[in-house]
């Protein structure tokens, strides 16, 4: 797991964001250990981390996990897509969390295009960074498959007449 730090993490809110978040979100106490949410659920919106660290998952290739610290924003790409969220959030220290549900963040987003913008920057560093995970599983798969695969058979041609 790799700690991203306040000066290097992707998905970092402004203070403009967050104060504007925290109008809209209900405060939630999430002990060490327990799922924000998993890959493949449903999408509730956004997820503001608040306090500790909450460690962002993709299934099957643990060297990427990333471990975010308070005033990280999680579950974006889910959120404006409206899809299944793609990575697991799992808290790594006691934690508290602010959610804001997709409809009111989506409102928000439209209400205030600045915000927006500051949101879809996030969203394309951590789309990106989505993108490398699959980019690494698929190659290592390809790998797997390569090395499972039975050498090629030769006929071997007799030197004798028939």
């Amino acid at each position: 797991m790799k700690n991203v730090g306040s000066g290097s993490n992707i998905l970092n809110a402004s203070p403009i964001l967050k104060s504007s978040l925290e109008a809209l979100g209900q405060v939630e106490q999430i002990p060490a250990g327990d799922v924000l949410f998993k890959t493949s659920d449903e999408n509730l919106g956004v997820f503001l981390v608040r306090k500790g660290k909450v460690c962002l998952r993709v299934e099957g290739l643990p060297r990427l996990d990333r471990v975010f610290p308070a005033g990280s924003l999680l579950g974006l790409p889910a959120t404006f897509s409206g899809s299944p969220y793609s990575l697991t959030a799992i808290a790594v220290t006691n934690s508290v969390v602010l959610h804001i549900a997709r409809k009111e963040f989506l409102c928000l987003m439209r209400e205030q295009p600045a915000l927006c913008r500051q949101a879809t920057d996030m969203l394309s560093r951590e789309v990106c960074f989505i993108q490398a995970a699959v980019t690494e599983r698929m190659q290592a798969l390809l790998s797997f498959k390569s090395e499972c695969q039975p050498p090629a058979v030769r006929k071997v041609q007799s030197s004798r007449a028939h």
